[in-house]
């Protein structure tokens, strides 16, 4: 919905609570209801909430703002026809920069989830000694979970950041600060230098 732009149809509350719930006593998420946590979740739940996160943090903002634009849209319906092209034309979307955008919005509250706890579980339970993630203990490692382990570590890693803060905090890691990532992009979970870069690449032919 983020990439879509209809962000307002989320509702935003029902969605917390959901995914809130969706982390269990083992401290991982799950996928659904009545189902064990499984590794990867903790990218496809962690993932979720923390952009739920940085939406709730700006909603008041986005209500503000969109108060002026609907009165606006109003009086111009009463207006010739080229004003209501002028209208038309300034509500396009730049559906390639809504992921570059996104990022750069403040997010001035904490994490929606026990963020140290999914790391516990991540670190803990879905690491294999010998390197590699899994599902849970017991299962075998595969490069699938491995990928959406580690990035929901980074997700979880980094969800406590607030205002101008750059880095995470140590109290919002658990072990040693070489435990740190690089952060990713939540909406397309790629590290979020290299989409940077790739955004400034197409952006500019």
């Amino acid at each position: 919905m983020v990439l879509l732009n209809e962000v307002e149809k989320l509702d935003l509350p029902s969605l917390i609570g959901w995914v809130a719930f969706r982390q269990g006593v083992e401290c991982g998420f799950q996928g659904r209801t009545n189902k064990l946590v499984d590794g990867c979740y903790s990218f496809w739940q962690g993932a979720a909430i923390a952009l739920a996160q940085k939406l709730m943090a700006g909603s008041d903002e986005q209500s503000k703002q969109s108060q002026p634009s609907k009165l606006s849209s109003v009086d111009d319906s009463c207006g010739t026809s080229s004003s209501g092209l002028a209208s038309e034309k300034s509500s396009i979307v730049d559906y390639a920069k809504i992921g570059f955008d996104f990022m750069k919005q403040s997010n001035q509250i904490g994490p929606l989830f026990h963020n140290i706890a999914l790391q516990q579980y991540i670190l803990l339970c879905a690491q294999v000694p010998e390197g590699g993630l899994r599902d849970k203990p017991g299962k075998n490692r595969d490069h699938y979970h491995s990928c959406y382990c580690l990035s929901g570590l980074s997700v979880s890693q980094y969800s406590a950041m607030t205002g101008s803060v750059s880095c995470p905090l140590p109290q919002h890691m658990l072990g040693p600060y070489s435990n740190l990532l690089e952060q990713i992009h939540p909406l397309y979970n790629v590290v979020l230098e290299k989409y940077e870069e790739a955004y400034e690449f197409f952006s500019s032919e």
